[in-house]
This record gives C-alpha cells, sequence and structure tokens, in this order.
C-alpha cells in the first residue's frame, strides 16, 4: 500500500501540480503587493484627490449595523483582474498558439465508425451487421 502512495505521489501530474499551487500562490502575494502598494494608491490620487480606498460602507437598519468594506473588495478586485490577464496572456494564448501549430502538422485521422443506413447508430466500419437493429450492411475497407 505504501509503494502505491509513493507511486502516486511522485507521478509528474501531482508534482506539477503542487509546484503550481505554491508558485501560484507566490504570484497572488506579489500581485496583491502591486495592486495596494502602486495601482491602488494611483487611482484614488486621480479619482478622489488622495483619499485611500479604505473606506467603510456604514448603514442601519432597525437595531442592526451592516457595514461594507467596498475599498478591500475594490483592491481584490483588481487583484484578481490582473493576475486574470497575467494566466490569460502569458499562459493560455502561449499554450493555444503552441497547440494549433502542433495540430497543424497532424494529418486528420480516418474514422473508425459509421452510421448504420437503417437505425443510424454508430457501428464500427468493418461491421457485417448492425449491433443494435441487426441489419446486414456491406462492410467498408479502405
Amino acid at each position: 500500500m505504501f509503494k502505491e502512495f509513493r507511486k502516486f505521489i511522485l507521478r509528474g501530474n501531482v508534482v506539477d501540480l503542487a509546484v503550481a499551487v505554491v508558485i501560484g500562490a507566490a504570484f497572488n502575494a506579489v500581485v496583491q503587493s502591486i495592486v495596494k502598494d502602486f495601482i491602488t494608491p494611483l487611482i484614488t490620487g486621480f479619482s478622489s484627490g488622495g483619499h485611500k480606498l479604505e473606506g467603510v460602507y456604514t448603514f442601519h437598519i432597525r437595531s442592526h449595523v451592516f457595514s461594507f468594506a467596498w475599498g478591500d473588495f475594490l483592491n481584490t478586485l483588481i487583484s484578481f483582474l490582473v493576475i486574470a490577464a497575467v494566466v490569460f496572456f502569458l499562459v493560455v494564448q502561449p499554450l493555444n498558439k503552441l497547440q494549433s501549430l502542433a495540430n497543424r502538422r497532424k494529418t486528420p485521422e480516418e474514422p473508425s465508425n459509421r452510421k448504420c443506413p437503417e437505425c443510424l447508430s454508430v457501428i464500427p466500419k468493418a461491421a457485417k451487421r448492425c449491433a443494435f437493429c441487426t441489419a446486414k450492411v456491406t462492410p467498408l475497407t479502405k
């Protein structure tokens, strides 16, 4: 049982995923810092005359007090958009481009199945009889 567990843990996918999670967390911390220390002060400097986005909107309904930390939410939203843009432009698009280049060189594979002329079920090309309706069909060979 321990050998199976070790085999599972040392498989490439598990190790790659673990590395991706650690790198992603570190990248998230860097982006959070950039947004909090650089982007947010730029936005507040131009839009609100230097006020900070760390405000809290509070209102009362009967005896309950509701508080919304809209500044913190805005920082988190900007961080998410920055991370999503970086992942899209630096990971997704290059991988899609590489995949389209790799697929361009492949020849399309000829299908190994066809439809039965009687019941329209999918059957193998070499079949002499349909497995679904038992109709006789002419085998297709290349």
